[in-house]
């Protein structure tokens, strides 16, 4: 008993998916082996002490800017702690921080950890708004039961303290 068709025209279709499917897989298997420094995974603090990423992996990690923990050197580095409802993690960035940057806000920093733990960023990006936080920081600080829905850190309806209303001077933007 053979396991081959007996119409021809079956044996050929056969035969031709038998040549094509290794191919297309072959194909997709090096699209994605090639692809796989482009990818760069979301995480809060906690999701990312759970996965541990390897040290060197591009990921953004994002969560709110914890208070007190900016700290500025004169080189042009900046320290900073992001903590999420659960756990926090230190970041340091070399170079100038967005100008919306400050304690309290929700920020996603790009970059990688190093083998000592801490989060070097090379990019870091922060609201650019009063209401606008980045969806995946909004959604998983939601999960967590921390979102407040007006701003972060502080109580409803009042701005945190030393924030200036960006449309306190009549603009629209």
């Amino acid at each position: 008993m053979s396991f081959l068709p007996k119409s021809r025209k079956a044996r050929t279709r056969l035969l031709l998916l038998a040549i094509i499917a290794p191919v297309v897989a072959v194909a997709a298997g090096l699209a994605l082996w090639g692809m796989r420094d482009s990818i760069s995974f979301f995480y809060t603090p906690s999701q990312a002490a759970s996965a541990k990423p390897p040290p060197g992996r591009a990921i953004q990690l994002g969560g709110l800017v914890v208070l007190g923990s900016v700290v500025k050197h004169p080189d042009g580095r900046v320290d900073f702690a992001v903590r999420d409802k659960i756990s926090a993690d230190k970041i340091t960035f070399q170079g100038d921080l967005p100008d919306l940057f400050r304690e309290g806000q929700g920020i996603v920093a790009e970059g990688a950890y190093r083998a000592d733990g801490v989060f070097e960023a090379k990019r870091v990006l922060a609201k650019h708004d009063e209401k606008y936080m980045p969806k995946e920081v909004s959604d998983a600080l939601k999960k967590q039961g921390e979102w407040r829905g007006d701003g972060p850190g502080s109580p409803k309806g009042q701005a945190p303290a030393g924030y200036a209303d960006p449309k306190a001077d009549g603009s629209t933007t």
